[in-house]
């Protein structure tokens, strides 16, 4: 096997521009594609120097149904500090909470996929 990273993970999303405001203002994701396809609006956005992008995949992209996604990790310096900016923009955030493995939250974007900060613990 030759793998060497994942290229995307999709998202499902009702509306797309609602999504973007949502990863771009919120979670300060910077648009990596923005195109107009034969299927539709083909929108991913990563956080800056990412390999692996989020393609928020419109009604009619793929047949996904918005809200089903879960499990995500989004690494982060500070779990705390992102738990409040996220809190101050009206996101219900499940957390922190200590955990063998670093400092852990959870939450959802607008569309209900579910999405979770990590602050690794040294070591790990």
């Amino acid at each position: 096997m030759n793998i060497t990273h994942a290229s995307f993970v999709t998202l499902p999303v009702a509306d797309q521009d609602r999504a973007l405001r949502f990863y771009t203002d919120v979670l300060g994701f910077e648009v990596t594609a923005d195109l107009d396809m034969p299927q539709g609006r083909w929108l991913q956005v990563a956080p800056a120097g990412a390999q692996t992008v989020f393609t928020l995949s419109g009604p009619g992209m793929g047949g996904f149904t918005q809200g089903e996604t879960r499990g995500i990790m989004l690494l982060t310096t500070d779990v705390d500090a992102d738990c409040a900016r996220l809190a101050a923009a009206g996101v219900q955030v499940d957390g922190p909470d200590d955990l063998p493995w670093g400092r852990m939250a959870g939450f959802r974007d607008p569309d209900g996929n579910g999405l979770m900060l990590l602050t690794e613990k040294e070591g790990f």
